[in-house]
């Protein structure tokens, strides 16, 4: 089965083509605007080069945020479009906090894993794990204190974008690994989504927001 991932929620757009689980091919591009006008032409590119048609996906894995308003919007719109247009496509959402987690090797894995997201703001989009990577706490938008006062006392892994702004300050924490990933890893965004579907757990795309969208009304 071929499956096609993608990202345009932060300061990046990423796709990734698997059959399987070997990778076919991967596109990324840093970019703090424009990553939807990128997304379409590259992923025909993609199709074309290893002589593909949109018909022959199995899966559609699209992230799901958090991440900005305009990107996360584009990424599953695009979904959404793709869905309707080929409805024997299998499509599902991940979560970026999924992703980061599926992409920490197990022998960084602590009791604690928290992944924690850019937010370009004073705050964190944070989420935490335990050595299962099943999932432990709400997604939330968290201070530098409150993140320090949740972790206080446990042996903890961090991963994430967020996480090199996050120790520029001494935080006192007992840390079993650290990972300052710059992006979030498409492969594992793609392989989240192969789980979700052997495991017959798809669910439909709905962007995760941990804030509303920074916009104001002109006068």
């Amino acid at each position: 089965m071929y499956t096609l991932a993608f990202d345009t929620t932060s300061s990046n757009c990423s796709i990734a083509l698997l059959s399987g689980n070997k990778v076919l091919d991967k596109f990324e591009q840093e970019m703090e605007f424009g990553q939807a006008e990128v997304l379409m032409p590259q992923i025909n590119k993609m199709l074309d080069q290893q002589k593909l048609r949109f018909a022959d996906l199995g899966l559609l894995c699209v992230c799901i945020g958090p991440g900005s308003f305009t990107g996360v919007r584009s990424s599953i719109a695009a979904t959404r479009a793709f869905s309707l247009a080929s409805p024997q496509l299998s499509v599902t959402g991940v979560s970026a906090f999924e992703a980061y987690m599926q992409s920490l090797d197990d022998f960084d894995l602590s009791s604690y894993n928290a992944v924690i997201i850019e937010t370009k703001r004073d705050d964190f989009y944070f989420q935490l794990f335990n050595g299962k990577r099943e999932k432990i706490s709400d997604t939330e938008a968290l201070s530098y204190e409150q993140i320090i006062d949740t972790l206080k006392g446990k042996t903890v892994s961090l991963i994430g974008n967020g996480v090199e702004r996050f120790l520029e300050k001494p935080s006192g924490l007992v840390l079993h690994s650290i990972h300052m990933e710059k992006n979030l890893p498409i492969i594992s965004l793609a392989e989240c989504g192969l789980q979700k579907y052997n495991a017959h757990k798809l669910n439909y795309p709905k962007p995760l927001y941990l804030r509303a969208p920074d916009v104001c009304v002109k006068s």
